[in-house]
């Protein structure tokens, strides 16, 4: 007989990831389907088959879509065939993401500007406007946005990435008030040094120096770690957390020195 009355069980929900064909986004599906819930797949990346693969051959639940989440009609479009697919939705991990870089006077910024407000920020934006109607159907529905530590500080030439993820996570707080009488929880993760296709050209001598200075784990993380982050978030269970942003950095935005 159990003592308390929270369930920390995702089975059976419906939840959607995107940026699922690798790293954190991979990772996380595979968090999911293990915890069995129906999991929707979404990328632009081909290796997305690979992964709705792996799952379906672990006997989980998962369908893929690709999905360029800077494409509004196509966001307008996937997301209620997920939820017609799977009969609702339950929760929502914009994960999507990619490097953007640059100094400010350089030639190529404003365009690199422009593509990372698309799809670190706006798209964000447009795939929880597409699934609202569903998740208001939901008895626990849940939104997780993945930032970055780069919107709790900055590193330099990095300004359209850093105003992009500093972005999402006033979008998770402003939105965790807007829905809040609806007990629909908005969450953000601040993922920071993670072994993921967006640090894969560091070389391993300086992420271990980067590492020990920086880290007060002295480590960078698997994408499974911050999956685990991700999930704690969407439990039923965690029904009273909301507006929050969660480091997942090993430490890094605490340490001085």
């Amino acid at each position: 007989m159990r003592l308390t009355k929270l369930s920390r069980s995702i089975e059976g929900r419906v939840a959607i990831v995107t940026g699922a064909a690798s790293g954190m986004g991979r990772a996380t599906a595979a968090l999911f389907a293990d915890e069995g819930a129906h999991v929707a797949l979404t990328d632009i990346n081909p290796a997305l088959d690979d992964v709705l693969a792996e799952i379906r051959d672990a006997g989980y639940s998962a369908e893929r879509w690709f999905l360029d989440v800077a494409d509004a009609a196509a966001v307008e479009r996937v997301i209620p065939e997920i939820a017609e697919r799977f009969g609702g939705i339950d929760i929502l991990i914009n994960n999507a993401g990619i490097g953007a870089g640059g100094e400010i006077d350089g030639d190529e910024y404003e365009a690199t500007w422009n593509r990372a407000m698309d799809v670190l920020l706006t798209a964000h934006m447009r795939t929880i406007r597409a699934a609202l109607p569903w998740l208001r159907q939901s008895d626990s529905a849940r939104i997780v946005n993945i930032a970055s530590t780069e919107g709790l500080g900055a590193t330099r030439h990095t300004s359209p990435y850093t105003a992009a993820k500093t972005g999402v996570i006033g979008l998770t707080r402003a939105l965790a008030v807007d829905f809040g009488a609806e007990g629909i929880t908005v969450n953000c993760i601040c993922p920071g040094p993670i072994r993921t296709g967006l640090t894969d050209a560091i070389p391993e001598e300086q992420k271990h120096l980067y590492a020990r200075r920086r880290v007060a784990l002295r480590r960078y993380a698997d994408p499974e770690e911050v999956a685990h982050g991700t999930l704690s978030l969407v439990l039923p269970a965690a029904s009273f957390i909301t507006g929050a942003t969660l480091p997942v950095d090993g430490g890094l935005t605490i340490r001085n020195a």
